[in-house]
Parts: structure tokens; C-alpha cells; sequence
């Protein structure tokens, strides 16, 4: 599809990471955009600001005239798996014959006639897609990016310069939907068993990956984590990063400065000293090291890259520091899969060694926490202390004997709680005298306790909203 010749699209979900990105980018063109979704949040709250027509009940008396009595070739309907069978407006403009698209269609559309440089992997996407976009971005270069997470930077998900001809997407393997990107250069930051719902089989994961490297363009370039392995086509070209000197770019003499990562870079017997991250966890250092690699592909001067390294904010909800007064340090995270939770626990103790830590996780999805239930309770062992909150359901309904009771009863550290919504503020207040730092983790709805916890902390408490 020629996305040009729409003139109006519809979002059911439009409040989402992914499909907010694209909302912006039509409404940047010029194009009449509204949606639905389930409840209004900051960030829909910013897309109405923006000139988008949002609402939060699911009626089709709800849907703007202008949609009602379109013309359907220049009409399109975006949704996300997400949204059930049984929602009204979606099957309403199924029935009047509507042209419907998933969200990765969409992205496909868009990004495919583009030089397209997609970003792939069980975690690390965002981080990685977000460092891109800024170097890009920082050095003038001609770029649209389609992020999963707010950039601290620009306070967006949605960057685009002028005369843009590169496209920066992240490569979502949930329902298989990078397989519709072909990309110039891919990058693969991890391939961890994730959305066992949906691949069933480890194997499956693997094997979705390794079809997206199939996606790549004639002459492109995948860059991939140093100990992944994949079966890859055999002509195409790989490059490899990591913290392993064996990789065709890594990172040595790794140190810590002023609560910063500062370590030198390596590439094909060349050497740069001296860049500086703001980000805790070495796993980040690797994320950083794709963005490099990738800027380079692209004709970026060193000196650009090494000074938007430095210059990046990081990406709201990715080890992101809330709240540092002389008694108490918060970070909040997205970590929802057992080893987001490693890498960022085992960051936080690497900058901070001899404090303490309270880690607050809510588990996503009852189907996740079935499927990795032991190994959220050995990741969540290396805290002080532990408090787990009930599951966030998401999509997902009940399953019959999955509870957080799987990961708590196997929680071996001893200073462990169970919370719900309602006295996670109390606890976390009687626990203050005993820790150094607290760490928020999860892909629900935690983030809602972020802004009381930073008051908390700073003694001026607020609602929760």
C-alpha cells in the first residue's frame, strides 16, 4: 500500500508504544488521525494534545463523522493483536469493508521504502533503537524512528528529521511481526526464550529469528550479538559486538567514573578512547556497541557518534533514575522477563556495590510466569529484598493454578513480601530504614506507583493516579 494516498487513520489501541509512533508520524504528514483505547494515560493525553481525536469507550457512536462517511480508499484502520474479536468498532469497520491492517503492516509499509534499519531481540530493542535514532538524529542525518519507549532526549517515540531517507524500527518477534520488515541492516541483540503463547517451543523462537535474517535486503549487513547463534543464509554479510574480543567491535578497559560507564572501542585494529554512557548495566555498553557499529556502517565520523553516546538520556523505564536524595536512590525498569531482571539488578550492584537494594517486580502475563516461574525466583534471589506484586493479566485471562505464589515460594532470599496495589505503599515505607536503593520492575501497570514512590521518598506524598 501507498501510505501517501490516505487521508484519515483510525488507531483501535492507539495509546500503545508502537502504534502512538506511527499516529505521529501520519499526523506529522498532515493526515486526520483518531482511535480508541481502553484508558487515557499521559501519553494519549500528549496525542490529543497533538490534534488527535481520542476516546476510551469502546462505541461505535464514538467513531468521529468524518469516519463514519469516509471514503474507503483513502480510509485505513491500524490495530494491534491485542485487541479481542469481540470489539465493537473493529468489527464494525470489518463489516463496512474497510481496509484493516495490523500495526506491523503498517510499519512494514512505511519502513519498506526507506533504507530501513531494524532493531531485533527478546530485550534490548528499545535502548539500542532509541541510541541509534539519537546519534542519527544529533548528527543531522535524514531519519524517521519508530521507538518502543520514550526517549529521555525528546520526551517522544517518534523522531524524524528533514529529507529523511533512513528509517530506525524496532523488530517485534511477538505474533511474528518483524517478518514482514526487510531491512538494509538488521541488528539481533538476543534471542532468550519470550512469548512461549505464541511459539510454543523454544526451538520456534530461534527459528522466527533466523527467518527475520532471511528478511534482509540483497547487500545488507546484520549485526548481531557476539554469543548468539543462528542459522543465517550463507551470503549474507555479519558482523558481531559484545564485551568478547573476539567480536569485530567490542569494548575494553570498562570502568566506572562519576556513576558513568567510560571504555574504549574496538574495530577492525582500530581504537577510540574515551566514550561515556549514562547507563547502568554493561549489558547497555553492549547496546551501545550496535549503535556504534551501525552509525559507522552508515558513513557517521566517529567523533559524532562517540559525542551522541555521551549526550544520550536513555529511554524512560530503561534503568531509569527517578528519584537520588542522601538517603535513598530509586530506578525504575521495564525488565519482565527473567533475564531483563539479571541484567538490571546485576547493574545496579555493579555501580552501587555496597548498598542495598529493595526490588519491587510485577509479574506480566499469567502465561509468562507459568512458563519461567523458577527462573524469575533465582534472578529475584540476588536482591536484599523482595517484594512481589500480584500478575498483570494484560491480554491474558486467568490460567488455573498460576499465581506469583510460583516465583515467591522459590524466592530464596529472606526478607521477601507479596503486595497488591492497595498496601504496596505501606510496605515499601516500613522497609525504608533497612535499604539503599529500590528498583521497580515490570511491563504492567507498575509504572503508576512511580511518581507516589519518588514522593514517598521525598516526603511529599501524592495520590495515585
Amino acid at each position: 500500500m501507498n501510505v501517501t494516498n490516505l487521508h484519515r487513520i483510525y488507531f483501535i489501541g492507539i495509546g500503545g508504544i508502537g502504534m502512538s509512533a506511527i499516529a505521529r508520524y501520519f499526523i506529522q504528514e498532515g493526515k486526520e488521525v483518531a482511535g480508541y483505547d481502553r484508558t487515557s494515560t499521559d501519553l494519549s493525553k500528549q496525542l490529543q494534545d497533538e490534534g488527535m481525536n481520542i476516546h476510551y469507550t469502546d462505541d461505535i457512536h464514538a467513531i468521529p463523522s468524518s469516519f463514519i462517511n469516509a471514503d474507503k480508499e483513502e480510509t485505513l484502520v491500524v490495530y494491534t493483536p491485542a485487541i479481542p474479536n469481540n470489539h465493537q468498532e473493529l468489527n464494525y469497520f470489518t463489516e463496512k469493508g474497510y481496509r484493516i491492517a495490523k500495526r506491523s503492516d503498517v510499519l512494514g509499509w512505511i519502513s519498506n521504502k526507506m533504507f530501513c534499519i531494524a532493531i531485533a531481540g527478546t530485550h534490548g530493542k528499545t535502548t539500542t533503537s532509541s541510541l541509534i535514532a539519537h546519534i542519527l538524529h544529533h548528527s543531522n542525518a535524514g531519519m524517521r524512528a519508530f521507538l518502543g519507549g520514550i526517549t529521555a532526549n525528546y520526551q517522544s517515540n517518534f523522531l524524524s528529521n528533514k529529507d529523511a531517507k533512513i528509517a530506525i524500527v524496532e523488530a517485534d518477534e511477538y505474533d511474528r511481526s518483524f517478518l514482514k520488515l526487510n531491512p538494509d541492516i538488521a541488528i539481533i541483540t538476543s534471542t532468550d526464550p519470550d512469548h512461549l503463547d505464541i511459539y510454543g517451543e523454544i526451538s520456534e523462537v530461534k527459528k522466527s529469528f533466523s527467518l527475520f535474517t532471511e528478511q534482509i535486503n540483497t547487500n545488507g549487513l546484520l549485526i548481531i550479538q557476539h554469543s548468539l547463534s543462528l542459522d543465517t543464509p550463507k551470503e549474507l554479510r555479519k558482523k558481531t559486538y559484545g564485551l568478547n574480543k573476539d567480536a569485530d567491535i567490542y569494548a575494553e578497559n570498562i570502568r566506572i567514573e562519576n556513576g558513568r560507564y567510560v571504555f574504549d572501542v574496538v574495530s577492525n585494529g582500530k581504537l577510540w578512547v574515551g566514550f561515556e554512557l549514562y547507563m547502568g548495566g554493561k549489558h547497555n555498553i553492549e547496546n551501545a556497541l550496535a549503535a556504534i557499529y551501525t552509525a559507522k556502517s552508515i558513513n557517521i565520523s566517529m567523533d559524532s557518534i562517540k559525542e551522541g553516546i555521551k549526550t544520550f538520556k536513555g529511554v524512560k523505564r530503561r534503568f531509569e533514575y527517578i528519584s537520588r536524595t542522601d538517603e535513598h536512590i530509586y530506578i525504575d525498569d521495564y525488565a519482565h522477563h527473567p533475564a531483563e531482571i539479571n541484567a538490571t539488578i546485576s547493574g545496579v550492584r555493579e555501580v552501587y556495590p555496597n548498598k542495598k537494594i529493595l526490588g519491587i517486580f510485577q509479574p506480566h502475563l499469567y502465561s509468562r510466569t507459568r512458563d519461567f516461574a523458577s527462573d524469575f525466583a533465582h534472578s529475584l534471589s540476588l536482591l536484599d529484598e523482595v517484594i512481589l506484586m500480584d500478575i498483570y493479566p494484560a491480554r491474558e485471562v486467568p490460567i488455573p493454578g498460576v499465581s506469583e505464589d510460583l516465583i515467591f515460594e522459590n524466592i530464596t532470599t529472606e526478607k521477601k513480601f507479596k503486595a497488591n496495589k492497595e498496601n504496596l505503599l505501606d510496605l515499601i515505607k516500613s522497609r525504608l530504614d533497612k535499604i539503599d536503593i529500590i528498583v521497580t520492575m515490570g511491563a504492567g501497570d507498575i509504572d503508576r506507583f512511580v511518581k507516589p514512590i519518588e514522593a514517598l521518598l521525598n516526603q511529599n506524598p501524592v495520590a495515585l493516579t
